[in-house]
């Protein structure tokens, strides 16, 4: 028979525990049932949170969809939206903070470590701009496709239309790969080309492309082909 978290003792329940003890006090499980708020006929919260969290990694997790959740018995729509989006506002929030703490770009690095939250564990390609001043400093972070990236997606038109717009020195683009390598394609190095002799043209100084991958990145500029 099912045990009700409203069985449990006060003080062993998730929520009262927040509110006496604070979050470092609850596991993850207790966490996110929390965010369920209830479970289903034959499982609590705490139990319908352990299914989620032995069903998915934690790597899984950064980037699930409703769709996916749902497919466990007893999560439907408006329960796994809750979660989905706790989980997507966590993570930005984690992403705008290391953002925040980098406001120059000094070397490569500094844009993998810029971006590498957010795009890491990505299932699509995001190919952005980071826009820079007269100083390096960040303008803005722009992007500029989604999907699997060729030449053909790229447009040259778009790729400097807000670096045009908004008076930048210079550029570096950057993409992932969502298999986690990220050494360059053919496709990559024809892109960075054609990116770089365009930059030329307008006066806009195409300063590196960077590949992000799992934990690693690739940089045309410090590999010498920019």
């Amino acid at each position: 028979m099912k045990r009700s978290i409203k069985d449990f003792d006060e003080d062993d329940r998730p929520r009262e525990k927040l509110i006496k003890e604070g979050s470092d006090s609850l596991t993850d499980e207790e966490l996110l049932a929390i965010i369920l708020s209830t479970g289903t006929k034959d499982k609590n919260a705490i139990e319908l949170a352990r299914e989620i969290l032995n069903t998915f990694s934690y790597e899984e997790l950064l980037d699930i969809e409703v769709n996916e959740l749902s497919k466990i018995n007893g999560i439907k729509n408006a329960k796994a939206s809750k979660v989905v989006a706790s989980l997507k506002f966590g993570r930005r929030i984690a992403q705008r903070l290391n953002q925040k703490e980098i406001k120059s770009i000094k070397e490569s690095k500094d844009v993998f470590l810029y971006l590498k939250d957010e795009l890491k564990n990505a299932k699509n390609e995001y190919f952005y701009a980071i826009l820079l001043d007269t100083k390096n400093v960040i303008i803005s972070k722009e992007l500029i496709s989604k999907g699997t990236l060729d030449q053909s997606l790229v447009h040259p038109r778009e790729a400097f239309k807000s670096a045009i717009k908004k008076s930048a020195k210079s550029i570096i683009f950057a993409h992932n790969h969502p298999s986690g390598n990220p050494k360059p394609s053919k496709d990559d190095f024809a892109i960075t080309d054609r990116l770089v002799k365009i930059g030329e043209l307008l006066d806009i100084t195409v300063l590196d492309h960077i590949i992000i991958g799992e934990n690693d990145y690739y940089s045309f500029k410090r590999e010498n082909y920019i």
